[in-house]
């Protein structure tokens, strides 16, 4: 049957026509949106977050409480269902808040403290596949012995013995309770990487599959489902009974071990869309049990998703999605961290310094890699709410460059009151920490600058996304000063010298 595109709205060429944000994450940088090729909330998801909610830069907001296919072409929007647009104000933040207040108000309650006052640290890029008890030690003591401050450290996948299992590889890890004792000596607190599947044909497997925890295919048999590591059982959180079993399974975890959180990975709409399958919630559709993997986080205060949907308002710690290591991912990272905020999503970070997808960083050699591009990317890190590590910068980078990299962790730490206190005020009215210029100034001229972001209220931040040593800088209007000490006048765009050690932010002063 042929599906029925409806026209959602129609942005005009001319000047003074509204942009809208909103849907995906993952198309952060695309937006505001003017051409857009087919896109399913359902089947797709850009390897992050969804919301079902467009914006407008004139206080327009649509929102949809199921997923929708929406494409647009010369900024028009279509959709497979009709949408009704509401007006709530007059700029973009007036539509945000009046759609987060009415679907996905804040809950007052935040992710631990730690993620937004020091940085994290995952083994991901340095270890990969391989990862173990003697090179998870080393690199932890590396962070500090190169001048790193402790904070989160995640230990990535293919620690566990296999899917479904929440114990370590002995092979790989002697006494994986001493190792992390000795990473909380070391001030870190520890999570670990997990994901709902379950290895077929394992004692987990047989377990759940007696009690009815598992996805069914259509023949009443478990289904098994196509991921990007094989082929799987899933557990089935759409059951509350299930749902409460694997929440007990990983606290028994943290038991056993001393554990603190974990980083739950998966969960993407496409996994389930992969085969075929029937929910103890028989309504429920992929996104829902995206949703429903969600919900498991909110026990547990050291947590991290990159897949989300309709979760805005909840002290979940979201990421970016896994970015290659290149200049185009660093000038995705301010747009898509600006749409999060956008999305409800305000406890955010931007993947990790240099990118977190790990076939970017095969086949370098340590003496090759564009040092630049690692310094540039901390940079933007820097002052958003939360900053991650995984490519080791002491392996990497000249001594000159590792300096300013440990000069941007001891900014994000200096930072921490300020970022916690919108932190705190995102925990009470859902404002975004990281907002888009045209949030913070609306009908400016700022709706396509993707450059720059405020940090809260007062802070224009605005780092070299490129291999240039100067940029253009647009102050709205007011009095500014920079990390320098030099005032401008707003209202105008100043082209500045940036040098490799410098990141531009300016400070609103009147």
């Amino acid at each position: 049957m042929k599906r029925i595109l409806y026209i959602l709205l129609i942005v005009s060429a001319t000047a003074g026509a509204q942009n809208w944000w909103g849907a995906a994450v993952g198309l952060g940088h695309e937006q505001p949106y003017t051409d857009m090729s087919l896109f399913d909330l359902n089947t797709q998801d850009a390897n992050n977050q969804l919301v079902p909610l467009f914006l407008s830069s004139d206080g327009e907001y649509m929102w949809s409480d199921k997923p929708f296919n929406f494409t647009v072409k010369n900024g028009t929007i279509r959709t497979s269902h009709p949408i009704i647009p509401v007006k709530a104000g007059n700029t973009l933040r007036d539509a945000y808040m009046a759609a987060q207040a009415r679907y996905f108000p804040a809950n007052g309650q935040l992710p631990d403290p730690l993620f937004f006052t020091r940085p994290q640290y995952n083994t991901w890029i340095e270890l990969m596949y391989n990862q173990n008890q003697e090179d998870i030690l080393r690199y932890a003591h590396a962070i500090i012995d190169n001048g790193f401050p402790a904070g989160v450290l995640m230990i990535d996948d293919n620690w566990q013995r296999y899917y479904g299992n929440f114990q370590f590889k002995a092979e790989r890890f002697p006494d994986a309770k001493a190792m992390i004792d000795e990473l909380h000596q070391l001030g870190f607190k520890v999570m670990v990487w997990i994901c709902p599947f379950v290895s077929p044909d394992s004692p987990e497997y047989r377990e759940l599959e007696n009690r009815g925890y598992l996805l069914r295919n259509r023949d009443g048999g478990t289904a098994i489902l196509n991921w990007w590591n094989g082929y799987s059982a899933c557990y089935d959180l759409t059951n509350p009974k299930a749902s409460d079993y694997f929440i007990s399974v990983l606290k028994q975890a943290q038991r056993e071990y001393g554990i603190d959180g974990f980083k739950f990975d998966a969960g993407d709409n496409n996994c389930y869309a992969s085969a075929p399958i029937v929910a103890f919630d028989s309504k429920a559709t992929n996104v829902d049990h995206t949703m429903s993997w969600a919900k498991i986080g909110l026990h547990f205060p050291f947590n991290e998703y990159r897949a989300c949907w309709k979760m805005g308002g909840q002290p979940l710690v979201q990421r970016l999605g896994d970015k290659d290591y290149s200049w185009a991912a660093v000038q995705q990272l301010i747009p898509q961290m600006c749409v999060a905020g956008l999305l409800g999503y305000a406890y955010a970070c931007p993947d990790m310094v240099g990118g977190g997808q790990f076939t970017a960083f095969l086949n370098i050699k340590d003496d090759e890699f564009d040092q630049a591009l690692i310094v540039r990317s901390a940079q933007v890190h820097a002052l958003m709410p939360m900053m991650q590590f995984s490519v080791a910068p002491w392996r990497i980078l000249s001594p000159e460059n590792l300096a300013i990299v440990q000069k941007m962790a001891q900014l994000h730490a200096d930072f921490a009151p300020y970022i916690m206190q919108y932190a705190r005020q995102a925990a009470k009215t859902g404002e975004p920490i990281v907002r888009l210029m045209e949030y913070q100034f609306p009908h400016e001229g700022f709706a396509d600058v993707k450059d720059q972001f405020m940090l809260g209220d007062k802070y224009l931040v605005a780092p070299v996304v490129d291999n240039r040593l100067e940029r253009d800088v647009r102050l709205p209007n007011g009095t500014w000063r920079d990390e320098q000490g030099k005032k401008y006048k707003g209202g105008k765009t100043y082209r500045i010298k940036v040098p490799l050690e410098r990141l531009p932010y300016f400070e609103l002063i009147k």
